[in-house]
Order: C-alpha cells, then structure tokens, then sequence
C-alpha cells in the first residue's frame, strides 16, 4: 500500500533537536510512494546535513535562496509550484513566528509565503517557549491563517525538563499527512467505535477474554477521523496506540463497555461495533484467587448484554454497523446477523484471516448483496469500510 503515490511533497527542517527525527519522516514518506523534497533553514543544517536528505529522498536538498542549481534562482516559486503540501517539521519557535507575521528572509520561509498549497507544521520547542503568551499568539494567528498545526505532544525535552512542546513521532506525522489527503466522506459527522476485546473476571487474577488485538478497530478510528469525523472509541484490554485526534475510553467488561456506549450513544450519528465483546460472563466472580485442586472446576455463566442489538433497537438510533467475526459459513452466519439485528451494514471475516494479525479479509453485507475487500492491510481494509459507509449514507439521503 502506497497512500502517498504521486504526491508531491516539500518537507522542511528548521533548527532543533527534533530535527533528527524529519531523516525518518522523510523515508516513511518516501516509502510511501511521495516524492520529497527537503529545505532545510541554516539553523536546521547544523542539526542534519543536506546530504542526509539527498540520500534518503534521491532529490537534491535545498538551503540557499541564491542556489544557482535553479536555472532562474527562482527556488521559492518552483519549489512550492505543483507541491500538494509543505509540511514543516520540525517548525521551532522562531519560524512559527515568522510563518505568523508573513516574513520571507530564506528560502523556506519565502516559499512557504509564495505558496499555493496547504502548509502543515509540526512544533518542536522547550516547554516554556510553546507556553510562552508569544509563541501562543503566533500559533492562534496561524490556525486562522489554515495552516495545519500537528501536535506537539508532552514529554521528555532535550534541555531535560518535560511538558508540552515535543515534536510528534515521525510515524504519528506520517500518518497526520496520509490521513489529512484522505476524501472527508463524514466531515462533520460524530462516530462512536468499540474495538478490541473484553475481559470478564473469574477472580481477582483470571478470566475470561479471547484473542482479539484491537487493530481493527483503532485502524477504523483512523480512518473515521481522517474521513473528517468526530471520532470516540470504547476500547478493552489492548495495548494499541490511540491515534491523534480520536477520544478513548478503557473499559475492562461487556458490561464496562455497554455502560460507556450508552453514555455516548446520543450524540453519534454512527455506530460502529468492531470489538469481539464476550457472549458470556461468570456469574459469580471469586473475592478471592481460586485455588487449584483435584477436582474439575465448574462454572455457570450467563450471557452478557447485546450492545449492538441493543442500540440498533433504540427509537431513533444511529448508522450501526456489526461486525461478524467466524470460523466457518461467514456468508450465512454474518447475513443472519445483519437480518436478526436489523443492521444497514455487517463487515464480516473469517478469523483465520484477521484475528491479531497486521491484513485482513473481509466481506461487507448490506441490502445490495455482499462486497469483499482485501487481502490488504488493516488501515487499507478500514478505509474501504469508511468509504462504503460514506456512499451508503449518501444513498440513503442521510445528510
């Protein structure tokens, strides 16, 4: 999968620390199929060289505004014409400044002025110079200017104190980039996912769960804010990271997770039921460890709530969509499903092919028939899933 094929992207580094971290963005955007191109301010070359980004782009790297490898020396005009975005990362203080109040003294600032493409930062800065009144200024005069302003997040800093002010994690900005060229098939509308799987306690050590992973769901929480939506995620047990943007809730049982989508459930306009919820719970839970002994141990269960079921019966519910998830007759049992729940949309798979794994294989069921889709990775699957969910809402006069 190559999200960035084609596109043509000028990625520039500013001075600080954080301007290692653009040498690995610059090959995940590369590896994605972007062409890059790199400016680099003279404060940011004395953190990494040109020559690092000539050898990870295969493009020449750019500093000098009089650069005379430009026929015309007209490296501000033609390097920003024809680029789908300028992505700046990292941007230090001193350039969020200039960005702010139009000054063009190098060449990257000068571009980034004569462009005519979106431009997207990533802030990289001491603590206190991010929540510096200043700094605070320049970055509200930019968000209203349109520029993209990516992170920064909290953490450990170079100069050794920690706080808000570090830059993003190559990986997180390459997916911010890929995710904000995505079409907006949801733009302004509020999805509410579950993912992962619950975990439904025998005592105060063990239980009972399965081997679901979560990645299926959280890459649909991606791909649901990258299609411009409000996205909140319920998840169980899982030890994924939550990408940008989305708002999670950690739960531990079905019961956990029911409670939480329907403090939710009000304020979505769609549904989406990926997490393997168990059908069954102890129905009594030990105070304390349960001892091993000879005899076989003997437990009655009862079945836990249908969330789906449950949401989908409302008076006037959201756009649901379930998730079926087999061993064996996926067309019968994920169309059954689909029928006995009154759901617009079910995304089935076989667990052979999905189950904690990075790909998937899925068939997507609604009242047009079956749609399959995949092998591919997991965030690919998703998108195709948004997608189709974005034509159906469309269809239906959803707006």
């Amino acid at each position: 999968m190559a999200e960035l094929n084609g596109k043509r992207l000028v990625l520039g580094i500013t001075g600080g620390i954080a301007a290692y971290k653009a040498a690995e963005l610059a090959r995940l955007f590369v590896k994605d199929g972007a062409d890059v191109h790199a400016v680099l301010t003279r404060s940011g070359a004395q953190f990494v060289t040109p020559a690092t980004f000539q050898a990870l782009t295969g493009k020449p790297a750019w500093s000098d505004l009089w650069d005379a490898r430009m026929p015309d020396n007209m490296a501000h005009i033609d390097l920003s014409r024809g680029a789908d975005a300028i992505v700046i990362a990292p941007a230090s203080a001193d350039f969020l400044a200039k960005l702010a109040h139009g000054l063009a003294d190098d060449l990257l600032s000068t571009l980034c002025l004569a462009r005519d493409c979106p431009l997207i930062v990533a802030p990289a800065m001491n603590r206190q110079m991010w929540d510096n009144p200043a700094t605070r200024r320049n970055i509200s005069q930019l968000l209203q200017d349109g520029v993209i302003v990516l992170g920064p997040a909290s953490g450990d800093q170079a100069c050794g104190e920690t706080g808000m002010g570090r830059m993003l994690e190559a990986m997180e900005l390459h997916d911010a980039v890929t995710g904000y060229f995505q079409p907006k098939v949801l733009a302004g509308r509020r999805v509410l996912l579950t993912a992962g799987p619950t975990f439904e306690a025998l005592d105060p050590v063990r239980g009972l769960t399965n081997l679901s992973s979560g990645k299926m769901g959280f890459a649909l929480a991606r791909a649901v804010r990258d299609a411009g939506a409000e996205a909140t995620l319920v998840c169980g047990p899982v030890v994924q990271p939550t990408p940008p943007g989305v708002a999670r809730v950690d739960v531990l049982s079905a019961g956990e997770m029911r409670d939480a989508v329907l403090r939710h459930v009000r304020e979505t306009d769609i549904f989406i039921a990926v997490a393997a919820v168990a059908d069954y719970r102890p129905e009594q839970t030990a105070a304390q460890k349960i001892k091993k002994a000879a005899q076989p141990l003997i437990l009655t269960l009862q079945p836990n709530p249908d969330i789906l079921a449950e949401i989908a019966a409302l008076p006037n519910p959201p756009f649901c969509v379930g998730f079926a998830a087999e061993s064996e007759n996926l067309d019968e049992y994920a169309q059954g499903k689909r029928t006995s729940k009154k759901l617009p949309l079910v995304v089935g798979n076989l667990m052979r092919h999905g189950l904690g794994g990075d790909d998937n294989t899925i068939v997507m069921f609604d009242n047009e028939g079956r749609h399959p889709l995949g092998p591919a990775p997991k965030i690919e699957i998703a998108r195709g899933i948004v997608a189709h969910i974005g034509r159906m809402l469309t269809g239906n006069g959803r707006e």
